[in-house]
């Protein structure tokens, strides 16, 4: 029986451990918090920080796995990485590789470097420099953490006096204790953020998407929907595609599910903002799969552990699908859901990860998202009216 080895045990990595269940594949989960969900559906679970590089490959010898993951889980990616090259596993590319894509600083310099389209950025250590270097940056800016996902520590910055506390911010959750500053790209309608497959280095599934946002929570900037109908010109997509296959080759990377983030601006240019090895968060490839049937975890699961992938070629979407990401306003008890009877023949699934009654924190990040809500309208302009005004038809309530 093949071993795989998953970093992280938050609920995104249930889909991986069911597919990996189904395909006789004995799964052991691994971080330092025995609580986390996942840890009650696999095999084996190793209390272990998936940030300790050292830690984990120690337990991954010790245990003799023939895979190692990091699904929807940003964290672990560099460790997996490291990991797979030290012990000769099935890997996504070298470490060197991993490690640029998964630095904000590191990748935007790869990026300028390469003739890719870019902002104007920097990445700094230290506090002083960057308040130094104001003049530096086209106003407004971004800043971000270099090594933190799900839109923690991000504040856009429109006035110089803000930039200090913004940096303060973004450093709580750097776990280097680095950030990035960079020009704020105005987007032309909605940015994309979905998944992507390749196979022995060549891009075979490439997808595009509408992200939302929800403007009144407490993170403007945190993804709260997505439907499967991109605003990104034809023109500018068949570039991206071309972009990201570019990207992949000159890093040399091999067999690999990834995130991709992309957006049109206002200025004319499409730009890679990021390129993660890993499933992404928000059960994108769930619903990528009810949308084109076809199996991007399952395959995940294969490249991971050496076996042959298997029917992944690009599909239309069949149907206009979209999600919502469920989240309360404020902190408060939980009392219900409540979607609109407009919209509710349209639901396919409904997934609630707290009860009534169980505390909920308002929507600073994804880590507080407290359920989805997967639809398949029947009218893609329908579904675009109503997930770009969501709130009319999806309340969360607390008490």
């Amino acid at each position: 029986m093949k071993k795989l080895m998953i970093l992280g045990g938050l609920r995104y990595a249930l889909p991986v451990i069911k597919a990996a269940h189904e395909m006789g594949v004995y799964v052991i989960t691994c971080d330092y918090l025995p609580d986390n969900i996942a840890h009650r559906y696999s095999d084996e679970y190793c209390n272990v920080s998936i940030v300790d590089k050292e830690a984990v490959l120690e337990k991954a010898r010790e245990l003799n796995i023939d895979g190692i993951t990091s699904f929807a889980c940003d964290p672990g990616v560099v460790t997996a990485a490291y990991v797979a090259e030290k012990m000769g596993l099935p890997s996504v590319g070298s470490y060197e590789s991993v490690c640029i894509l998964q630095n904000k600083g590191r990748f935007r310099k790869f990026m300028a470097e390469n003739g890719f389209q870019v902002p104007n950025s920097k990445s700094y250590r230290k506090v002083k420099e960057a308040l130094e270097e104001v003049d530096y940056f086209h106003w407004p800016v971004i800043v971000k953490p270099v090594d933190s996902a799900g839109s923690k520590g991000v504040t856009k910055v429109t006035e110089k006096e803000q930039l200090a506390k913004a940096i303060a911010y973004a450093l709580e959750y750097s776990i280097s204790k680095e950030f990035i500053i960079e020009d704020y790209l105005e987007k032309k309608g909605c940015s994309s953020d979905t998944d992507a497959f390749s196979v022995d280095g060549k891009m075979r599934f490439i997808s595009f998407n509408a992200q939302l946002f929800d403007t009144e929570a407490l993170n403007p900037h945190t993804p709260a929907g997505f439907y499967w109908k991109a605003t990104i010109s034809q023109a500018h997509q068949e570039e991206l595609r071309k972009e990201i296959q570019r990207m992949v080759t000159l890093l040399g990377l091999k067999s690999s599910l990834y995130n991709i983030e992309a957006r049109e601006c206002t200025d004319g240019k499409a730009y890679i903002m990021e390129l993660s090895p890993r499933g992404g968060g928000n059960r994108l490839s769930e619903c990528l799969e009810m949308a084109t049937g076809v199996k991007l975890i399952e395959n995940m699961i294969r490249a991971a552990i050496g076996m042959d992938i298997i029917d992944i070629d690009e599909k239309p979407y069949q149907g206009n699908w979209a999600e919502a990401i469920l989240h309360s306003d404020e902190s408060g008890r939980f009392k219900s859901v409540t979607v609109s009877p407009e919209i509710e023949k349209y639901v396919v699934e409904k997934d609630i990860w707290v009860k009534e009654g169980d505390m909920v924190e308002g929507f600073s990040g994804a880590s507080n998202t407290i359920g989805t809500i997967i639809f398949k309208f029947e009218d893609a302009s329908f579904m675009e009216t109503v997930m770009q005004d969501i709130r009319k038809y999806v309340k969360v309530n607390v008490k």
